[in-house]
Formats: structure tokens, sequence, C-alpha cells
């Protein structure tokens, strides 16, 4: 019941062989499907584009100067002082490594 018996799956998969306990693969068929006859349409006569309306000339009305008044300036704010930074920690220090007996 291992490698080598040709009656177990796992026998037939290291001798390379098909059977009962190992049967093959169904491969996929490719369907050829027949073509579909494109019927070309029938072109209809178009209407001719009916001519729209005549549109009148509008008069430009120019805004006054005055509805353009300048904007009141805004008024600044003060900048907050910047908070001043913790002093960094001193980086600790490395042990010497020791030297391996050769």
């Amino acid at each position: 019941m291992g490698k080598g018996d040709s009656k177990s799956r796992r026998g037939k998969i290291i001798l390379g062989s098909y059977g009962v306990r190992r049967p093959r693969k169904k491969a996929n068929k490719i369907e050829i499907k027949p073509e579909k006859v494109v019927r070309e349409k029938e072109s209809k006569e178009k209407k001719p584009v009916k001519e729209g309306k005549e549109v009148k000339d509008v008069h430009v009305v120019k805004e006054k100067a005055e509805s353009a008044a300048p904007k009141a300036e805004k008024v600044k704010k003060e900048a907050k002082p910047a908070k001043e930074s913790k002093e960094a920690a001193p980086a600790k220090e490395t042990k010497p490594k020791k030297e391996s007996k050769s």
C-alpha cells in the first residue's frame, strides 16, 4: 500500500498510470457555436430638420461700479509662539563586543 503498489492511488501517481482508483480528468471541450445571421436594417428616410424660431437680440446691461465696492480687509490673527521642544535624551552607550576564541 505504498509507492510501489499499482492498485493504490499513490502507486498509480508514482507509476504514471490511470485506473479506477485514479481516473483521468475530463478535458474542457470547446463548443463551436453557429454564427448568427446579421440582418441589415432598412434605412428609413430621415425627415428634414425643422427650422427654429428666430432669436431676438438681448441687450446686455452693465453693472454699476458702486455694487463692486472693495471688501473690508480681514484682520490677521497673531501667530502663537512656538512651544519649546524638550531636550533630546543622550543616546545609550553600546557595549563593546566580546572577542571570540579561535
